[in-house]
């Protein structure tokens, strides 16, 4: 299977963000990639919650779904909504952070809550509280497909490598993990935790990034990292994006995660302890 990883520079407007998110897509598959993903927060970043409600749509009315999944019907690929922004009927009025699994005929098969949210102090000045404006998700998603079973993150979950060991127990060998990661935990962090849940649970990790400077018409803006990577289940980086929007291209066989797992078989040595 080629996949296509999709790196992003998003503004804060999903009618302006569409066209290049479109283009890049037709150029993954154009190279050949039936497996096609996209970042977090594919129509929109911003962190104006006042601009989030006027710009963003219910799921049934989002119109970067509803072109996103006739994109995938007219190529013939599967595609990862990395995720999408979207207003939701809760009481609150908190959005959700939606990844969506496509397929080649267009159809959802998969959608997944992000869970884990982005409550963070990075710097004195640069603070995130992403619970204020979506709420978590409750639900761990593995995804059934033709090429093999897909375990479904975003972003932030990427710290929480429980989660990823109960998606690999549960059947999945790819783990799909698209994100807008900050440009500071970025470099320190972003590989590191990649190539960690790939080795622990012996599954390919796909992780398409949104990358660069992301402006915003009211409020500063915000930077993200980038460097999408795709992460062999041994561990081994298998293609990397650097910094620019664009598409990288890798090829992964699953094989790979069944030999990966019979050298080192921990996901089946689980043990029951005391304490602390």
């Amino acid at each position: 299977m080629r996949i296509g990883l999709v790196q992003l520079t998003v503004g804060d407007d999903p009618a302006e963000n569409l066209p290049e998110t479109l283009a890049l897509i037709r150029a993954a598959a154009q190279g050949g990639a039936g497996f096609v993903l996209t970042p977090e927060c594919t129509n929109a970043l911003s962190s104006d919650r006042a601009h989030q409600r006027k710009v963003l749509r219910l799921e049934e009315d989002d119109p970067t779904l509803a072109a996103l999944r006739a994109e995938a019907r007219d190529l013939g690929i599967w595609l990862l909504i990395g995720s999408l922004g979207l207003l939701t009927t809760d009481a609150d009025g908190r959005f959700a952070n939606r990844s969506f699994l496509i397929d080649p005929q267009g159809e959802i098969v998969a959608r997944y809550d992000k869970i884990h949210m982005f409550d963070v102090n990075v710097t004195e000045t640069e603070v995130y509280r992403e619970s204020a404006g979506y709420r978590p998700g409750t639900q761990a998603v593995v995804a059934d497909t033709p090429f093999g079973k897909i375990g479904m993150a975003v972003c932030y979950d990427l710290r929480f490598p429980h989660l990823f060991r109960r998606l690999a127990q549960a059947g999945a060998q790819i783990l799909t993990v698209p994100a807008a990661f900050n440009h500071l935990t970025g470099q320190a962090h972003w590989e590191t935790l990649l190539r960690a849940r790939a080795i622990e649970t012996g599954c390919f990790v796909l992780a398409p990034a949104q990358t660069g400077f992301h402006p915003e018409r009211e409020g500063k803006g915000r930077q993200t990292y980038g460097h999408s990577l795709a992460i062999a289940p041994w561990g081994e980086i298998i293609a990397e994006a650097g910094v620019k929007p664009g598409v990288t291209f890798a090829e992964i066989d699953l094989a790979e995660v069944e030999k990966a797992r019979a050298r080192v078989p921990s996901l089946t040595h689980d043990r029951a302890f005391d304490g602390p």
